[in-house]
């Protein structure tokens, strides 16, 4: 009996003429445009201008990618930098390889250079963009579906995944999907930090920080499941390490935030309620000279009709007197 599995795609790359689309990287496009949607109404809810998000993202996204291959390529030198290995495949991103954790590190990088220019608070913006990145790591993961990496162990569960690939010393067979554990994971993390921020108004970074740690408590357990080659210290993958530490430090993040600042930043873009208001009392203005205007027409319209009522009544004694003297006239 043939067991269920999640299949996977025969090719990661699709030609349109001479152009060619790339599951992996199509996956990050969509998970980008999620994260910037997303960010920005929440940014509006908040306080903030409509597009800034977007302009921020221009500085923050590529510092991201460039991070990401970077910590990728830092932790697994040996897939580029070895023996009978080509280092020129370490600038080939298309083909999978970016590491969450220097993608975090290098797009807040990014982020802060972006809000410093614009005169906005780090940690306000990290809040409203925090689920939105989450969900851009959800849709980010279906990449490593479609070139067939980043897999865990052996299994014959009815949702394990098939691997078909032999590239890079990989076994055909099926194994547990963690690309599609840490997707579901991600979508409840993203959930996890909206509801705690509408339900606690979660500020000064601790939304993000919400979401480090949740990401962080998932990754370590998905991590420790996969099977490809990874460094290990004390018995633990690399990965499996950073995700524990960075746990730690957004945990304490969190608690000291809390005492410290308590509440919510009162304003996250400073120029945009000044903005508002000015577009509010522009308004209020006009509506004010539209009702000196109507009270204007109103005084003219009837002093108009005080004279015709004037030029009336003397119409009327004119026509009475020249009535009188024609009578008078008559008897003479």
């Amino acid at each position: 009996m043939e067991l269920a599995y999640i299949p996977s795609p025969s090719r990661g790359v699709i030609h349109l003429g001479p152009i060619p689309l790339r599951g992996y990287a199509f996956c990050i496009i969509i998970g980008v445009f999620v994260a910037v949607w997303l960010g920005n109404k929440r940014w509006i809810a908040r306080g903030g201008r409509s597009g800034t998000v977007a302009d921020i993202a221009v500085w923050a996204v590529p510092f991201g990618l460039v991070g990401g291959r970077l910590y990728h390529v830092i932790t697994d030198y040996q897939l580029y930098f070895s023996e009978g290995r080509d280092w020129v495949d370490a600038f080939k991103i298309w083909e999978g390889g970016l590491g969450i954790w220097g993608a975090i590190a290098f797009g807040a990088l990014g982020a802060w250079i972006g809000c410093r220019r614009r005169g906005i608070p780090l940690p306000a913006y990290a809040d409203a963009v925090a689920p939105g990145i989450a969900f851009a790591q959800a849709i980010g993961r279906w990449g490593n579906w479609f070139n067939q990496e980043l897999y865990g162990r052996p299994t014959d569960l009815p949702w394990a995944l098939e691997i078909t690939s032999s590239t890079d010393g990989r076994v055909p067979g099926t194994y547990h999907p963690t690309f599609l554990y840490e997707s579901l994971w991600c979508i409840g993390v993203a959930l996890l930090v909206i509801w705690a921020d509408r339900r606690f108004k979660l500020g000064h970074g601790r939304a993000f920080a919400l979401y480090v740690a949740a990401y962080c408590a998932g990754r370590a357990w998905i991590e420790y499941m996969r099977v490809d080659d990874a460094h290990h210290i004390l018995g633990l993958r690399l990965n499996v390490w950073t995700a524990l530490i960075v746990f730690l430090l957004a945990v304490t993040y969190f608690v000291v935030s809390a005492k410290k600042r308590p509440g919510r930043e009162e304003i996250v873009e400073p120029g945009a309620a000044d903005a508002d208001g000015a577009v509010e009392g522009g308004d209020e203005a006009d509506g004010e000279k539209a009702d000196a205007e109507a009270s204007e027409r109103s005084e003219e319209v009837s002093e108009a009709s005080d004279d015709s009522d004037d030029s009336d009544a003397s119409d009327a004694e004119s026509k009475k007197e020249a009535g009188d003297e024609a009578e008078s006239a008559k008897k003479s």
